[in-house]
């Protein structure tokens, strides 16, 4: 056990933990985040995706030692039920989640897949959402809302 001090959502966290913890049990269990979630275990269905640096991570396999002074950004790090982030927005619009199993990683994958490419095409966001697993299959109505959210910021520079 050791503590390691953590950058998430912007606030910074000092926790005492095995180096060798996922990040995702830091998250859940330690910070008491609920939207990264524990689905299998291996890195393969996407519920417990966040982002580090703009780069999408599986928080149940990054060892938490490994992620340093980078700023981790959940789902709920985008917005609040007051005040939601643009995206949250376009999906509560939509009407897009169902379960919500999955809406941590398809909404961050999507976020961070617009913010590398706000031209993204239909293809491109449906080839991003292959790396999260559905067990609802609302796809049409996430990527109707994904695409709601990118012609938004484009026509209003909405923040990413």
């Amino acid at each position: 056990m050791q503590p390691i001090t953590l950058r998430v959502n912007g606030q910074v966290h000092t926790v005492t933990v095995d180096p060798e913890t996922p990040l995702l049990f830091v998250l859940t269990d330690d910070l008491g985040l609920r939207a990264p979630r524990f689905g299998c275990g291996m890195a393969q269905c996407g519920a417990c995706t966040v982002i580090q640096h703009g780069t999408l991570v599986r928080s149940c396999v990054k060892p938490v030692s490994e992620v340093g002074d980078a700023n981790i950004t959940t789902l709920e790090g985008l917005g609040t039920v007051a005040s939601p982030h643009p995206i949250q927005q376009a999906f509560i619009d939509e009407g897009a989640a169902q379960c919500g199993f999955c809406l941590s990683g398809v909404i961050l994958t999507a976020k961070a897949t617009l913010d590398r490419n706000p031209e993204a095409s239909e293809q491109e966001i449906r080839d991003a959402l292959n790396s999260v697993l559905c067990r609802c299959f609302t796809h049409t109505r996430m990527v109707r809302a994904i695409q709601n959210y990118a012609e938004a910021r484009r026509r209003a520079a909405l923040p990413s």
